[in-house]
């Protein structure tokens, strides 16, 4: 199967992109990697590597335009037809890309998805899943920004393919579905929330064990969180500010306290980081679309690209598509059944 890489996406993009890409050619498992965008500042990119054996081991697709950080969503993907991002999800719609991934614009990526690619059967709203980091080990929060204002029936969609994905890669035999809100009881929250419990509460296929808070998140309460996506996104940047903040300064009073005992210190704090750091977890798929497409933080740099495209490769391993139709499709029978 063929993974196409978005080269002209992200901060860091084509440098990063394209290192992140080679030093994950290794553990492609049969699969072939395709780099799109500006064909020359690609090879550029591609001669300075350290990784001399992998160039041979990827394809790149020449386009000639780039949707920036800045721009529009719907009017960049209107509008710039050869961007690297059109292009690529054109690819996949037609079947010559089995698998998408792009640090780039976020909205862009998602809109060109939804307009291009078809969604899986029973999914009317995709969402974003993305691995946080807790105590007790990675939860699924879905959404994470693709639908800021989502129906009930979609935070009921979000939790059936965040519990697919927790249990295909995560590996968790029976995920805890927990519904983000202000309270533990099932009056609290928005009439969004309120009514997405009733429909999370009597669902057969999902193992719901009610509204959880944000603090629960690094409590072990659940193992996959559902929201919209405007709380999604708002809760993953306070907690990625958050970690980034806490070891930065914890590092800091150490070094100051005893300069001994900083480096001493240092191969724990680098082990702990890198338990909570995004970059290890790679991207966050878009669950619903017939099709396997990677979002990537903006910010992501050689390492979270080589874990984006092991991220996407799992999701190709794990045939997670059938296993969220059939989920969906026995959503839809017991729902049949009761009528």
């Amino acid at each position: 199967m063929h993974i196409g890489v978005d080269a002209m996406g992200g901060d860091y993009a084509p440098k990063e992109i394209v290192r992140g890409a080679l030093e994950a050619v290794p553990t492609l498992n049969g699969h072939q990697l395709v780099l799109i965008g500006d064909e020359h500042a690609i090879r550029a990119e591609l001669e300075r590597s350290e990784i001399p054996h992998a160039r041979s081991k990827v394809e790149i697709v020449h386009t000639t335009q780039v949707i920036e950080m800045n721009e529009h969503p719907v009017e960049a993907v209107r509008g710039k037809k050869d961007s690297s991002i059109c292009r690529m999800v054109r690819m996949a719609a037609e079947g010559k890309l089995q698998a998408v991934i792009s640090a780039g614009n976020t909205g862009a990526f998602a809109a060109a998805t939804q307009l291009r690619m078809k969604l899986l059967p029973g999914v009317s709203r995709p969402g974003v899943a993305v691995v946080i980091p807790s105590f007790t080990g990675p939860i699924v929060l879905c959404d994470a920004g693709a639908n800021l204002t989502p129906k009930p029936h979609h935070l009921l969609e979000y939790a059936i393919t965040a519990s697919a994905y927790a249990r295909c890669v995560l590996k968790v035999e029976r995920p805890r579905v927990g519904l983000l809100s202000v309270g533990e009881e099932e009056v609290k929250g928005t009439s969004l929330v309120q009514q997405a419990h009733e429909c999370l509460r009597t669902s057969k296929i999902i193992n719901f064990v009610g509204n959880v808070e944000g603090r629960d998140l690094f409590r072990g309460s659940c193992d996959v969180a559902i929201c919209d996506g405007f709380v999604g996104n708002v809760t993953l940047k306070l907690i990625e500010g958050l970690a980034e903040g806490l070891f930065k300064t914890i590092a800091k009073e150490i070094a100051l306290a005893s300069p001994e005992l900083a480096k001493s210190f240092e191969p724990v704090v680098k082990r702990v980081w890198a338990n909570h750091d995004y970059a290890e977890y790679g991207g966050a798929p878009l669950l619903g679309v017939d099709g396997t497409c990677i979002i990537c933080h903006g910010r992501s740099d050689h390492v979270a690209i080589r874990n984006a495209v092991r991220v996407a490769t799992e999701y190709l391993d794990n045939d997670l598509n059938t296993v969220i139709a059939e989920e969906l499709a026995k959503e839809s029978a017991a729902n049949q059944t009761t009528k």
